[in-house]
């Protein structure tokens, strides 16, 4: 485990068979930090550097190798949450209709939530049918920051 400061907040990044699997943010990196016993690697230092170009407007699209654990249809939502063009949203009903499961909006939220490398896997880019910021791990106001972010940096 990689523990460093950010822009927005104490974080960390996990490494496991040489593929990032997940973040933490705030006061969960702390709680992590004696449950995974990991020393700082290239890939960690990697995913550090990318995040802050992200969070200072230069970096659109993270290339780093990912490996989140979780069921097959949870796998099938954040691949897809990766599709989601930088600046831009989707609704979770878009998401489900996307991978193929248009009923499955509540499930899609759940996966959703589960997303255990939040800002890489970008899902704070789903949001309510009507357009409304609803859910997100890192608090509703990171992800206004981020959305906002993005929609001033899109064009550039």
């Amino acid at each position: 485990m990689h523990i460093f400061n950010s822009p927005i907040g104490r974080a960390a990044f996990a490494e496991e068979n040489g593929a990032i699997s997940n973040f933490y943010l705030g006061e969960e990196t702390l709680a992590m930090r004696d449950k995974i016993d990991q020393k700082e690697s290239p890939l960690l230092l990697e995913a550090e550097r990318q995040l802050i170009l992200y969070l200072d407007g230069k970096l659109k699209r993270f290339d780093l190798s990912l490996s989140p654990q979780g069921t097959l249809f949870r796998q099938k939502v954040w691949f897809a949450l990766q599709q989601i063009p930088y600046g831009e949203t989707w609704s979770y009903k878009r998401l489900a209709e996307h991978i193929g499961r248009p009923g499955a909006f509540r499930a899609v939220g759940g996966a959703n939530n589960k997303n255990p490398i939040p800002i890489v896997i970008p899902c704070h880019r789903v949001i309510g049918t009507d357009g409304s910021l609803v859910g997100y791990g890192l608090g509703l106001e990171l992800k206004q920051k981020l959305l906002d972010l993005e929609k001033r940096k899109a064009g550039d």
